[in-house]
């Protein structure tokens, strides 16, 4: 199959992702007025008969000092990442790419290559021996991304560097919780005993979960700068916040929603939720130092979840996680976190880039790593 790709508008860009199953928040065409410092594109594949096969959000990004930029596609685009022929679709992407002068284009598959149950993963943490999850034999191993791995390396794509922690891209490792063919008791039952516990105190300590809008976004902002400190990670300024929720609202008025617990009258944490379709994900959280007794941050999440099971989402997705299961490394309490809802770790396809001038993809290279 011979595929065109041009430029198409936001509204059937949108059209488009509304009749797909699911679709990362990060290829709605409404991202690109979250990232309003980027220049920006919606792409559209189109096959033989003039139908809409495909579609991208393209991010440009400049390299300071030259006039030229990276071409970038978070956790996208959206084709068939199953197919026998990457080629066919990824050739006019890279053909209309160089057109506008890029020095490199990075896309990023959620094609599934591995996963990990909470069982898996908790035997890991537990095995002194194990250092890394992806030493572990997964639970499940996705064909389709592993063809579509070999098809990359072939037609020159490779993935950035990695690095301890995360890297300036999408996560390629998350945990994800399924929802599909699941009631509410069954979720609770596949959580840990730390969080059906933390759950239950949460509710006798008096914890309150609502749903709040952009005017509570400076009480979120308030303990999430206190998160940030605690945690020592840079926050996004206050802006961003609004901004997103300016864009995301615009294009479906339940895309997004903030939440907040309280406990008498104090706010102890607060978190933003995202859902396209049948998958809704946890974005930004934030805690309070004080009244960590209280477990606000179990309840609040516990209600994210069996709200995106109320939406008919098939997927709770708490977003990124490292491979790391060594017990003296800092991100071992994020798994730990994590796992204790029941879910499963994931291994996504990830990101790869395709240099077209060599010499400034390094000097990009060099730039991100400072």
């Amino acid at each position: 199959m011979a595929y065109r790709v041009r430029v198409i508008t936001a509204s059937d860009h949108a059209a488009f992702n509304a009749a797909q199953p699911a679709v990362s928040f990060l290829q709605t065409p409404a991202w690109a007025s979250v990232k309003s410092g980027w220049g920006s594109q919606s792409l559209g594949w189109f096959d033989d008969r003039g139908r809409l096969v495909g579609a991208g959000l393209v991010l440009y990004r400049r390299l300071p000092g030259f006039r030229t930029s990276l071409a970038y596609l978070p956790e996208g685009p959206v084709i068939d990442w199953a197919s026998d022929d990457l080629a066919g679709w990824l050739g006019p992407l890279v053909e209309h790419i160089k057109r506008s002068g890029a020095f490199a284009i990075r896309i990023g598959s959620t094609a599934v290559a591995r996963t990990w149950s909470a069982e898996t993963v908790k035997a890991a943490i537990a095995d002194p021996a194990v250092t890394r999850l992806g030493d572990v034999p997964p639970d499940t191993v996705g064909e389709a991304a592993a063809r579509a791995r070999s098809q990359l390396r072939e037609l020159g794509w490779r993935p950035p560097k990695e690095t301890e922690g995360f890297s300036a891209g999408q996560p390629r490792w998350v945990f994800q919780v399924p929802l599909a063919g699941k009631d509410e008791d069954q979720l609770l039952k596949g959580t840990n005993q730390l969080w059906r516990r933390n759950i239950k105190k949460a509710g006798k300590a008096g914890v309150i979960v609502t749903q709040g809008g952009v005017e509570d976004l400076p009480d979120f902002y308030r303990i999430y700068l206190e998160t940030a400190e605690r945690d020592h990670f840079v926050p996004r300024p206050f802006s961003y916040f609004p901004a997103m929720f300016e864009a995301l609202s615009a294009e479906d008025e339940d895309r997004i929603r903030l939440y907040l617990g309280h406990h008498e009258g104090d706010l102890v944490a607060s978190t933003i939720w995202i859902r396209v379709g049948g998958h809704a994900w946890y974005s930004y959280g934030a805690s309070a130092t004080a009244k960590r007794e209280v477990r606000g941050s179990n309840a609040v999440q516990w209600r994210m979840i069996t709200d995106a099971l109320a939406a008919g989402c098939t997927v709770y997705n708490l977003r990124g996680i490292t491979d790391t299961v060594d017990k003296n490394s800092p991100h071992l309490g994020l798994i730990q976190f994590k796992v204790g809802t029941g879910g499963e770790a994931v291994e996504y396809l990830g990101e790869w880039d395709l240099p077209l001038n060599r010499l400034l993809y390094k000097a990009f290279d060099v730039y991100m790593s400072r």
